[in-house]
């Protein structure tokens, strides 16, 4: 019969007309991105030790940090993220032992310029080290001794 296709398509097109909304208005309204999401890096500075695995992990070498030694520990000073050459796998996610970097639900990271696309997500000086006072400790006292060859305690 001539026109049945058309009816049959006309169904369907009727049918999905009221339909629940499969797309939203993007600016105006958000949708809850799920929690498995690769969106735009966050780093928590108190719990990264500069270790540097997630910057071996990255296959693009995306990651630059910068590190100084203060009072026999590492002190993150910079770290760089060049996301132009991202691609947002999330290796260095997996690669943090402390869960220092983790990925946000943020997804417009869009920019103007190509340069502002460089995300610095750390850039701090690094903090005087602690001085301790130059006082004699009964143990500072006793190696001293010992390896004078004398024992501690006693008069040789």
């Amino acid at each position: 019969m001539f026109g049945q296709g058309l009816i049959k398509g006309l169904q369907i097109t009727w049918g999905r007309m009221f339909d629940k909304k499969q797309t939203v208005k993007y600016p105006f309204e958000k949708i809850e991105m799920f929690p498995r999401y690769h969106g735009r890096f966050e780093l928590d500075v108190d719990k990264c030790i500069a270790c540097g695995l997630c910057a071996n992990a990255c296959p693009n070498k995306v990651i630059q940090l910068e590190k100084e030694k203060v009072d026999k520990k590492q002190f993150l000073t910079k770290y760089i993220m060049r996301i132009e050459y991202c691609l947002f796998c999330g290796l260095c996610v997996e690669a943090c032992n402390k869960d220092a970097l983790k990925f946000s639900n943020i997804i417009d990271m869009n920019q103007y310029r190509r340069s502002w696309v460089r995300l610095t997500l750390v850039d701090r000086p690094a903090p005087e080290p602690t001085e301790t006072p130059e006082e004699e400790t009964p143990a500072k006292e006793a190696k001293s001794e010992a390896a004078a060859g004398q024992a501690p305690g006693k008069e040789g």
